[in-house]
């Protein structure tokens, strides 16, 4: 970084200070301490910024203050890693910053250049480590994060060290503000997985096997920054997430393709995701195309479409969800579709009965959910709402709270937005053989349903079936405190935390007991929260504006 660009930082940083906006405070920096001169057309840094050697060529990041600078001779959309590297925590809350976008691992297209270069599972390929603590920040919003097919990403930050990812301007310059977004793309990651974008014979989990070669194109950039996922290994690894923030997402990387905080792309089950936070996303939170990846302990904050979304045959389990949206801004909780290209699918007679038959349709488990939606109608996307089903997908909800309570719906004169459910095409014969389950779960809206079942099936008769051990609750329409402290009539929340069932009152309903093996319904309590210490947003001391109900 030069002497201009450190001046221009601090500058920025203090009038943010005295406005009280942005994300973060900018540390004092420290004069360069960058040693050695240019190899591989990258200037050397100190030993503390990344470097790898190919070809006999050593590149280095350039230690520029208290950063670590990364030019495209290091890596970029059409220079990948091709060996190991690794981010370490820089000192003095030092950041590691790219000028083009971290791509780890070469694209493939066609099984003969995988079997060339040695690429059948995660593992075969290159490996980029981030250390805990460490900040990794992109200059530009056309740049993005790919890990390919074959790489793995070991990102192991703890409770008191988490990973954070975001834009330069959030992480040096302090400028964005709390829900700012598309300050830079997103994450995407290519796996082996099982999407029914591609053809298979037989039976998933039994003898399924390519019909012929599987190569998605996912999002991202075209030409040079194409890459492709799929394949037939729902075990496959792409590494391991632990404590990693992503932050102000989605933007425009290419005409029409707004990138999500983390795309999983046909990400196998041998991946660990664990402790994870979208925050300020313009597009989906997380969305899962395929593959049986499962995430435990997962926070969507100010996500302005799906929270998390699910596609194209996804089979794995997210455990303890926490979803805050916007006072004014974000679409579902949950978007759920069975089958990629629905359309053009459902088109041809039997073509999905046939891949529900083979078990190649979405069948997600969701368990302990919290859903805390905002009653807006006019945010970036469509209104605020819980829980949509559709499209061939048969998912296991229990132990969850859905709500619009908070705000209600009065404001927008309709009762036809901010609903809790909705059930779509196969989904409502599903629901009543018995193959879609929602049990142990609160649903408090205005608009609790939104359509029915099919065949004059009422989703909320359905819902409230006794053996299933729901409560639903219509909130007030100019909404209603769900808490202890104001409203003897629904209890369900303490801020953002579940009460304990015996704790919670829900107004001509019986509260649900929790299903087997778990204690309270929702995604945290106060008493065992796994959302202190790390994550940034939610707790004072860590964020930049309070949440709008508390």
């Amino acid at each position: 970084m030069s002497f201009k660009k450190l001046i221009t930082a601090n500058v920025l940083a203090t009038a943010l200070v005295a406005c009280g906006g942005g994300d973060i405070n900018i540390a004092p920096s420290v004069t360069s301490n960058t040693t050695g001169g240019t190899t591989g057309g990258a200037s050397a840094g100190s030993s503390v910024c990344a470097a790898y050697t190919t070809g006999g060529t050593t590149f280095q990041g350039t230690l520029s203050g208290n950063n670590c600078q990364y030019d495209s001779s290091f890596v970029d959309i059409s220079n990948p890693l091709t060996v190991d590297v690794t981010f370490q925590d820089l000192p003095n809350d030092g950041i590691h910053v790219f000028a083009g976008s971290l791509v780890v691992g070469q694209n493939y297209n066609t099984n003969a250049d995988l079997v060339a270069a040695g690429i059948t599972q995660g593992g075969d390929g290159p490996t980029v480590s981030i250390g805990a603590g460490s900040t990794l920040a992109f200059e530009s919003n056309n740049d993005f994060m790919v890990i390919n097919r074959g790489s793995q990403i070991i990102a192991n930050g703890t409770a008191a060290a988490p990973i954070t990812i975001t834009g330069e301007r959030d992480a040096v310059f302090g400028v964005v503000g709390p829900e700012d977004v598309q300050v830079w793309g997103g994450m995407v990651i290519n796996g082996f997985g099982v999407t029914n974008k591609c053809a298979y014979t037989g039976t998933r989990g039994v003898d399924l096997a390519p019909a012929s070669e599987c190569h998605v194109v996912a999002e991202g950039q075209a030409s040079a920054g194409e890459t492709n996922y799929g394949g037939n290994n729902d075990a496959d690894s792409s590494g391991t997430m632990r404590y990693v923030i992503v932050k102000h997402t989605g933007a425009e990387v290419a005409p029409g393709n707004e990138l999500n905080g983390i795309a999983f792309n046909a990400v196998g089950s041998g991946t660990t995701v664990e402790f994870l936070e979208i925050y300020s996303v313009y597009d989906d939170g997380i969305e899962f195309f395929g593959g049986a990846v499962d995430i435990d302990n997962y926070i969507a904050l100010y996500v302005r479409d799906d929270s998390i979304d699910i596609d194209e045959g996804y089979r794995g389990t997210i455990t303890n969800a926490l979803v805050i949206q916007s006072e004014t801004d974000g679409n579902r909780c949950v978007e759920s579709d069975g089958i990629g290209s629905y359309s053009d699918v459902s088109a041809t007679a039997g073509a999905v009965a046939d891949l529900i038959a083979r078990g190649l349709n979405s069948e997600a488990t969701i368990i302990n959910m919290t859903c805390i939606v905002s009653a807006n109608e006019v945010g970036t996307h469509d209104p605020g709402a819980g829980i949509r089903i559709r499209e061939g997908h048969f998912p296991v909800i229990r132990n969850s709270i859905v709500t619009t309570a908070y705000s209600g719906d009065e404001k927008l004169g309709d009762d036809d937005f901010n609903w809790c459910l909705r059930i779509d095409d196969e989904g409502g014969p599903a629901a009543l053989a018995g193959d879609l389950e929602i049990t142990n779960t609160i649903l408090a809206c205005q608009d609790l349903i939104d359509g029915d079942l099919g065949g004059g099936s009422s989703t909320l008769t359905w819902l409230d079936t006794p053996a299933f051990d729901n409560a639903t609750y219509q909130s007030a329409e100019a909404g209603e405190d769900p808490t202890a402290t104001s409203n003897p009539a629904l209890i369900i929340l303490d801020n953002f935390y579940s009460v304990l069932p015996a704790g919670m009152t829900i107004t001509g309903e019986t509260v649900p007991t929790p299903a087997a093996g778990e204690t309270f319904i929702g995604a945290v309590i106060r008493a065992d929260d796994w959302t202190a210490g790390w994550t940034y947003g939610i707790h004072a001391g860590s964020r930049a504006q309070a949440l709008w109900f508390e």
